[in-house]
């Protein structure tokens, strides 16, 4: 499972005009699902997001995680992440999940992150949506399940 995640000062996701999700501060987070992928690899996503301290602290040092600054998470459904363009101009995408299996593993994630009592609004899987974001910082990271970055 891979996740971009960018701090941002506002999201939101648009599809066919009509927006189905926004946040105010927090994070972006567009996630990928692999064919190999399970619950342990959206556990490891999650926690992972969920621990990240990439917020000031009173010292102005990344210190605080997203529970302590206060932040909401945008989850947006992004197969291409597993987009393979080592060779050739078309990236290949044979190592993405099918719908079901990504369909059910970033629900799960959104759930985990949820029931840790963040405000999770969503993308909607599937569509083809307009993200919309004001990055804070800029602050981006890569999170890959299987550590491979």
């Amino acid at each position: 499972m891979r996740a971009v995640l960018t701090r941002v000062t506002e999201a939101s996701v648009r599809v066919g005009g009509e927006t189905v999700g926004a946040i105010g501060a927090g994070l972006l987070v567009l996630l990928g699902v692999a064919r190999d992928d399970d619950e342990r690899d959206a556990r490891t996503i999650a926690e992972k997001i969920l621990g990240l301290r990439i917020w000031n602290d009173e010292n102005g040092k990344m210190n605080r995680d997203i529970h302590e600054s206060g932040g909401a998470l945008l989850l947006v459904s992004q197969f291409t992440l597993l987009g393979d363009a080592r060779s050739g101009k078309r990236p290949s995408f044979i190592t993405a999940a099918p719908g079901e299996q990504a369909r059910n593993l970033y629900e799960y994630v959104g759930s985990l992150l949820e029931r840790a009592a963040l405000r999770v609004a969503y993308g909607r899987f599937g569509e083809t949506m307009a993200v919309e974001s004001i990055n804070d910082g800029p602050v981006t990271l890569l999170l890959d399940s299987k550590r491979l970055f």
